[in-house]
């Protein structure tokens, strides 16, 4: 019995070592697509402004709207990836990772800000979308922050006891 529960144990470990080498690979393949996506931005809003006259249009205005958002996409898979190394080092609780937290809420309410922006140029329920999951984003950052935030201080209390 104990010899079926160790294999158990094994399994899942192998599972989740996976499972944490997979999202790793995932965040560091969006981080680098994102900074070529953010480089070559005029290249491709010039080339679909062939296809969509909208685009041509409002080129120089779309090029700072979707790099502008970009960067900030950027800092937040930033955020993710430093707040990754904390997961694999297995000390996921410390105040870098409730810092990370609320940059990445700031971030996202300015993805939403810049987005809305958009609305002024063009309004497709795409942009609402893109705003309503953005600010819900923000929200759920900011406030996970916080619960990081009591987890990281009861963590200390329980370190100062032992």
């Amino acid at each position: 019995v104990e010899d079926r529960a160790e294999k158990e144990k094994g399994n899942e470990a192998m599972k989740e070592n996976t499972l944490i080498k997979a999202t790793k690979l995932l965040l560091d393949i969006m981080f680098f697509a994102g900074i070529a996506v953010i480089v070559t931005l005029p290249i491709s809003v010039r080339i679909y402004g062939q296809i969509n006259s909208y685009f041509a249009q409002y080129y120089v205005q779309l090029i700072i709207l979707f790099a502008a958002s970009g960067i900030l996409a950027e800092l937040i898979l930033y955020e993710l990836r430093r707040m990754f190394r904390t997961v694999l080092a297995n000390d996921c609780f410390v105040e870098a990772n409730v810092k990370s937290l609320n940059r990445m809420g700031t971030y996202s309410f300015l993805i939403a800000l810049v987005t809305a922006g958009r609305m002024v140029l063009y309004l497709t329920p795409a942009v609402m979308i893109i705003i309503l999951v953005f600010l819900i984003a923000g929200l759920f950052s900011k406030v996970l922050s916080q619960v990081f935030d009591r987890a990281v201080a009861y963590k200390l209390e329980n370190d100062l006891t032992i």
